[in-house]
């Protein structure tokens, strides 16, 4: 039987003070210990064979190219150096790890593992102050300051660095750069306090009638007031005929400083973030001076208006991305609906987390969350906008610490990895928080690809496994009487290197399409 799961056996320093557990090595081998049958039931053979020929069908392509003064008959090497499928991770604790071994293995990864990173741009944090924007590397931004820190999580830039020092490193790792996130409705973790400052005082007045908490709320939760639920669009602008009016060029000249600022340096942007909801709930009418987003105010028809800044000041070149982690058909009229009325969008990007280490339980357990066919459904809903589809948030936790847990964090990121590999419109997948310990507040700890230590665990190993070793073509052919080479692999560059007719070593770029 096809071997299905990995040959890797963890390090000696793969989990600090634990017994080091051995990732399970074939589909036929029992795990009873580690996943149900009810699971495998979902993941059947049939199931596996027909992702790896989706694999074969969408993800490889037939390469050719005739090679110069080669010889008859001579061995060609084809390596293959780097993928076109985007294998991403956000990279929100640059330098910010306390140790310098600790980030230096940290920045390992990308190149290692990841061919992408994602950049923290949320707004509250990275425009403090107004005016302030925290592009420029300061001294509490250096790696020498948090190894100094004693409480990181509680300083305000805590998963928030500036940003031009990881551009720079992404530039020489030759990593593809993508800003997070332009343009959100989320007041909790994007919008930065200093925003309310632009309402009039009557209208200041009038805000803090409609929504209490401002702005002591500790959720993006909280409740707004049942007044401002039942206001209609025309009330609402009559109520804050200035703020409409300014809101929306703070926010146009937020993404045309920052577009001024990198140009084409990072490769995408996610320019509007989990609006779907509120379009499904009709809070975004268009051509209309205001919107509503699930926590309160927005500029009128902001994931319209967004897009149009955002072509308007960035490069052609640059990719511009929609983020939702509302897996549902509203989405998808959603983004259909841009395009009919000719917004840039180039890249659809859905999440999936799990968060709850219940819910990484209950899928071991054979229950029915993120199954091969529920998978396929929402893929196939995206599809229907005929734009690639990035799977751009990746949270999954061990449910346990112990081996069992660890191994079933890997099996699930193992299968899933797989199938959305193997999805025709797929054009990356971008894991979330990659050490343990350090997401947001409401993430589980076990979250991460590494141990706090920065010590590899079971998922680490199983994604390398896929990446670097099962989806890479490495082989030898011979090339004819004419010098012609064919060969089929995964897309991506490659080096192809021979021998020439005098002896000499040749060296040759190629890129499979």
């Amino acid at each position: 039987m096809k071997k299905l799961f990995l040959a890797v056996v963890l390090t000696a320093t793969a989990i600090s003070a634990q017994a080091q557990p051995v990732f399970p090595r074939s589909f036929a081998e029992d795990t009873k210990g580690y996943m149900s049958e009810a699971y495998w039931k979902l993941w059947s053979p049939e199931e596996q064979a027909r992702i790896d020929a989706d694999i074969e069908k969408y993800r490889k392509a037939d390469g050719e190219l005739v090679l110069e003064n080669i010889g008859r008959n001579r061995e060609v090497k084809i390596e293959q150096v780097s993928h076109e499928f985007i294998f991403g991770a956000h990279i929100f604790h640059f330098n910010q790890l306390g140790r310098a071994e600790y980030n230096d293995r940290y920045k390992r990864a990308y190149g290692e593992l990841f061919n992408s990173a994602t950049l923290p741009f949320y707004w509250r944090e990275f425009e403090w102050e107004q005016g302030k924007l925290r592009f420029a590397t300061e001294e509490h931004d250096t790696e020498e300051w948090w190894n100094a820190c004693k409480e990181p999580k509680s300083q305000f830039h805590w998963r928030r660095p500036s940003t031009d020092q990881i551009v720079d490193f992404c530039e020489k790792k030759g990593i593809r750069a993508h800003g997070h996130i332009l343009i959100w409705g989320n007041r909790q973790y994007q919008q930065p306090r200093w925003v309310l400052d632009t309402f009039t005082a009557e209208e200041r007045a009038r805000f803090n009638e409609l929504f209490p908490n401002e702005p002591n709320r500790r959720s993006s939760r909280d409740k707004k007031s049942a007044e401002w639920e039942a206001m209609s669009f025309d009330e609402a602008a009559a109520a804050f005929p200035e703020y409409t009016k300014t809101m929306a060029q703070i926010f146009e000249n937020r993404i045309k400083q920052i577009a001024e600022r990198y140009k084409g340096r990072v490769q995408s942007w996610d320019v509007v973030n989990e609006s779907a909801l509120c379009a499904e709930q009709n809070y975004i009418p268009e051509n209309f001076p205001i919107a509503k987003s699930r926590n309160g105010l927005m500029p009128g028809d902001f994931p319209y208006r967004s897009f149009k800044w955002a072509e308007q000041y960035f490069p052609k070149e640059v990719k511009l991305n929609i983020n939702d982690f509302h897996r549902k058909p509203a989405y998808t009229a959603q983004v259909k609906r841009l395009l009919e009325r000719g917004a840039k969008v180039d890249i659809m990007g859905i999440q999936m987390h799990l968060f709850d280490t219940k819910l990484c339980q209950g899928i071991a357990e054979g229950e029915l969350i993120q199954t091969p066919s529920q998978v396929r459904e929402y893929i196939g809903w995206a599809s229907e906008t005929g734009l690639p589809i990035h799977i751009s948030e990746v949270t999954i936790t061990a449910p346990t610490p112990d081996e069992r847990g660890l191994i079933i964090q890997g099996v699930i990121a193992q299968q899933l990895y797989r199938l959305w590999f193997s999805q025709r419109n797929m054009m990356g997948v971008t894991w979330w928080n990659t050490v343990d310990g350090c997401g947001a507040a409401h993430v589980a700890s076990s979250a991460g690809l590494f141990n706090r230590d920065m010590s590899e665990k079971p998922a680490y190993y199983a994604l390398d496994q896929l990446i670097n070793h099962e989806w890479k073509t490495n082989t030898t052919v011979k090339a004819d009487a004419d010098g012609k080479v064919q060969f089929r692999g995964f897309k991506g560059k490659y080096r192809i290197t021979y021998k020439d007719k005098r002896g000499k070593t040749q060296t040759v770029e190629y890129t499979l399409k």
